[in-house]
């Protein structure tokens, strides 16, 4: 019998899943397929340092000496076209047949295509892959005018690190507030006006009707009121699509996302699902999720590992997130799903204060911008099921540190008792 370990995918969760395996004591083959040819990669700096410094390099997930020391199979260049689940195996586009014993899908997600005439010219650009880093870069260096739709964590990060370099940018949002999907209504104004200070145009509560292009290059986008906006490049940031093609067409059970059990595992007997992909139960909320960020990919990778060795522990891992938008570092803890009130700590004026979400008495989520001290507490806090009251939130970390010790020092006593 087969006994090898095929992870399709080598993003964040698929490269956490191969590591874990061997630190988990898994003996047998470990077989990491992707379709890019680079080693694999951190995607968050690409955003940022690396579409604005024409010397910078792509960070590596791990070093090449990684996969060879720990007789790790990677495959760079491979597209898998088909599962066939009868046949044990996976077929590859002009690679032919690959079986598995057990198989990870960390198939991850691509960029929302743009339903707009003018949406085929060259200049109009999404950020998901390393190529796609490198000509945002390129077309960068020489253009002048920018123009980002999509006000998500993505698009302003960008529209931030451009900015910064001295592009004219604006940002295009179809709702009435940046970060409208993800985070409190306080928070996306002060991101807003942040970006704003820098030089950065927002247009909220428009949409755009079409691009202009001009030998097959964009010069403009043009808003719903009618309205030029110059450009040489656009930037589409307006979400993503997970990618569960492979899994639907093998007759595995799907949503929005690969639906995955407590433990990782698909309706489909060992086959697991992890990353921007996966759609599982969240134990903070009861709802179905599917989270878009490095630590969930990771925590979920790590338990695939384990389940395929044989731990039979549930998915318990307290969602967080960050983004760095120009000099604001954005962390978030939780989720404030069914919130109805909140509190604020800090002050907004100097650019450092945190929301805290709660619904009733209890502490569901906490946004921060550069209060790294309350992102960390509150990792603890939700971690350990306690809800500081309102009066301890007021009075800062100094009040809510000895509050969750002695929480958690009740709680051991009640468990010991």
């Amino acid at each position: 019998m087969d006994n090898s370990v095929v992870i399709v995918g080598t993003g964040h969760a698929g490269v956490q899943a191969a590591a874990s395996l061997r630190e988990e004591g898994f003996e047998g083959p470990v077989i990491l397929l992707g379709e890019e040819l680079d080693l694999p990669y951190h995607k968050p700096p690409l955003s940022k340092t690396f579409i604005k410094d024409a010397e910078a390099k792509p960070q590596p997930l791990r070093g090449e000496v990684f996969y060879t020391g720990n007789a790790i199979d990677f495959r760079p260049g491979l597209r898998v076209e088909r599962i066939d689940l009868a046949g044990r195996q996976l077929e590859l586009a002009g690679a032919g047949a690959l079986p598995f014993g057990k198989l990870i899908l960390a198939t991850g997600s691509r960029p929302r295509l743009l339903p707009l005439p003018g949406a085929d010219l060259a200049g109009v650009l999404s950020l998901r892959s390393l190529g796609d880093a490198r000509l945002i870069r390129e077309i960068s260096a020489g253009c002048e005018d920018v123009v980002i739709l999509g006000g998500g964590f993505i698009g302003l990060e960008i529209a931030a690190t451009l900015s910064a370099a001295g592009r004219k940018v604006t940002v295009v949002e179809a709702v009435d507030r940046l970060l409208g999907r993800v985070v409190a209504p306080a928070i996306g104004s002060h991101v807003r006006q942040r970006l704003e200070a820098m030089g950065v145009r927002v247009i909220t509560g428009t949409t755009i009707s079409h691009l202009e292009g001009e030998n097959g290059h964009v010069t403009a986008a043009v808003t719903s009121s009618g309205e030029r906006l110059p450009a040489r490049m656009v930037i589409v940031g307006i979400g993503v699509v997970p990618n569960i093609e492979l899994a639907a067409a093998a007759g595995i059970e799907t949503g929005n996302g690969i639906r995955v059990d407590g433990q990782m595992r698909t309706s489909a007997p060992d086959v697991f699902a992890v990353g921007d992909a996966a759609l599982y139960r969240h134990w903070l909320t009861g709802d179905d999720a599917r989270l878009e960020s490095v630590q969930n990919a990771t925590d979920q990778a790590k338990l695939a590992a384990k389940t395929i060795v044989g731990h039979s522990g549930g998915y318990g891992a307290v969602p967080w997130f960050w983004s760095d938008i120009g000099d604001m570092k954005l962390q978030m803890v939780g989720l404030p799903t069914g919130g109805d009130s909140h509190v604020i700590s800090g002050d907004p004026a100097e650019n450092k204060f945190s929301i805290y979400h709660y619904a009733g008495d209890r502490l569901l989520a906490i946004e921060s911008i550069n209060k790294p001290a309350d992102h960390m507490l509150g990792r603890k806090m939700i971690g350990a099921g306690f809800s500081p009251s309102r009066e301890m939130v007021a009075a800062g970390t100094d009040a809510l540190k000895p509050a969750l010790a002695a929480f958690e020092q009740a709680q051991s006593a009640t468990a010991v008792g």
